[in-house]
């Protein structure tokens, strides 16, 4: 799909065209951190290596129709987002939404334990989707150079540490189990925004604590507009 958008905006004499990238991208085990974007090609990436390449070689695109065409596009690479309404859907969720969803679901359903994967040894970094949408329009109005440019929040939490808030937050009390044979995915992220906060004044705003809390609201809203819905169709259908 990105390759056919490039072309498509090529074709189309589009001024500027800013691609989306992904923290996956970045090699299993980048040295130093954090990620620097000049060390995109130091290393294969991750588990889901297939993601992160396939935006890398978008990355490529750009740098080809730039020198053959003198296609403005830019390329930002973004760690994990979050925020209300996200993805809650438990075969394609991301970590946050996911873990929120399975501890208010345990609550409402009164259940003892809530097992996670992972050695809970990991850690992740997370962009609030507000900051996000920000720093996406802000290199739309201001960068025109070819480099990658990584967009995050400079905040990195522990999986244990974020497991054990979200429970928290969501009225959990049960006993949390670790799955240590599942896999963790990538050891650490957390990404360099020197190059963002430089070339069009970058950073991220709304603190950790209350994104979470808005995220959290958020489901929760959703969770009680759909009983509510849920619980009048029964009557409907009791009724008739």
């Amino acid at each position: 799909m990105g390759i056919q958008l490039i072309e498509a905006a090529r074709a189309a004499n589009v001024k500027k065209f800013v691609q989306v990238g992904t923290v996956c991208a970045y090699p299993k085990f980048p040295e130093p951190l954090p990620f620097r974007e000049d060390d995109l090609w130091k290393g294969y990436p991750e588990t889901n290596a297939p993601y992160g390449l396939a935006k890398l070689m978008l990355l490529k695109m750009l740098t080809a129709y730039r020198r053959e065409y003198n296609f403005n596009g830019v390329y930002l690479l973004l760690v994990n987002l979050y925020g209300p309404n996200d993805n809650s859907n438990p075969a394609s969720s991301h970590v946050i939404p996911e873990l929120i969803t399975r501890f208010v679901d345990a609550v409402r359903n009164d259940k003892k334990e809530v097992v996670i994967w992972g050695t809970r040894k990991a850690s992740r970094e997370f962009l609030y989707l507000d900051d996000a949408a920000g720093g996406v329009v802000r290199a739309a109005i201001k960068y025109n150079k070819p480099a990658p440019v990584n967009l995050g929040s400079s905040f990195e939490i522990k999986i244990k540490d974020l497991v054990t808030v979200i429970a928290k937050r969501t009225g959990f009390k049960g006993r949390i189990g670790w799955g240590a044979s599942k896999p963790d995915g990538q050891p650490r992220r957390k990404l360099d925004i020197s190059r963002a906060k430089k070339e069009f004044g970058f950073s991220s705003r709304v603190d950790f604590n209350e994104g979470l809390k808005r995220t959290i609201e958020s489901y929760l809203e959703k969770i009680s507009v759909i009983l509510l819905w849920f619980g009048y169709f029964k009557r409907r259908k009791g009724i008739c």
